[in-house]
């Protein structure tokens, strides 16, 4: 559900089986509402409303992040993945060219061209993302079997997929969702976020049977771990 507000943008309210209480996730233009399978909409705008100076304090620092975002490109521009690394270079072509060859995404832009735009920033990001896509797709779900054979976890099925607002995902099914953006991390973190996942087909919540499997997995680093992911953000 979706929500127009004058205050603080958009408002998506969405249902998750794993929340026990109404949580806001706050992004400098709009909040991310997830709330337990028994509550409702109404419930969600009134917490909201309830705690309308903090959500509006922490969006305005959101949004001083967000103006300093280091995904911005520009000619400057460095981005190191996984599996390659991004080099931006003014050429004589009439529109942009991706090639990657022996971990380098090279990316070829009209030399006249003003990359600051807005679409230019998104054909760009949709360039690097159809690359991250294709590299985790051939590492990811392998990955994921090696980590759960070992640690005897069971799942059903991996999927990528191209979320930006968490780094992965597990159903009631055991079916688990990573995030293609998972690349933009180490991999000692990309390990943890799939470990977490793996978890959960274990225990569907953060209860303290949950954060046992965590540390049991990461040799008693799971919070560690935790507060090291916080310091990466998924492009915007």
């Amino acid at each position: 559900m979706e929500i127009e507000s004058s205050e603080f943008g958009k408002i998506e309210i969405e249902r998750n089986v794993r929340s026990r209480s109404i949580r806001v996730r706050i992004l400098h233009d709009k909040l991310v509402v997830s709330i337990p399978v028994h509550s409702s909409p109404e419930e969600a705008l009134k917490f909201i409303s309830e705690k309308r100076d903090v959500i509006l304090r922490k969006q305005r620092l959101a949004d001083k992040k967000e103006k300093n975002n280091p995904t911005r490109i520009d000619e400057n521009f460095k981005l190191k993945t996984l599996t390659f690394d991004v080099k931006l270079i003014r050429a004589q072509r009439k529109e942009l060219h991706f090639s990657l060859n022996n971990g380098i995404l090279t990316i070829e832009f009209p030399a006249t061209a003003d990359i600051s735009t807005e679409i230019a920033q998104k054909h760009i990001w949709n360039g690097i993302s159809y690359f991250l896509r294709k590299e985790a797709k051939r590492l990811l779900p392998g990955r994921t079997r090696q980590l759960a054979s070992k640690f005897g976890f069971y799942f059903t099925d991996v999927k990528i997929q191209s979320s930006k607002s968490r780094w992965g995902s597990c159903s009631r099914e055991k079916s688990i969702n990573l995030s293609l953006y998972l690349m933009l991390l180490p991999a000692h973190l990309i390990d943890y976020v799939i470990l977490h996942e793996l978890c959960h087909t274990r225990e569907m919540n953060h209860g303290d049977k949950f954060w046992a499997w965590m540390d049991k997995v990461t040799d008693n680093k799971a919070y560690e771990l935790r507060q090291e992911l916080k310091k990466y953000n998924m492009p915007r």
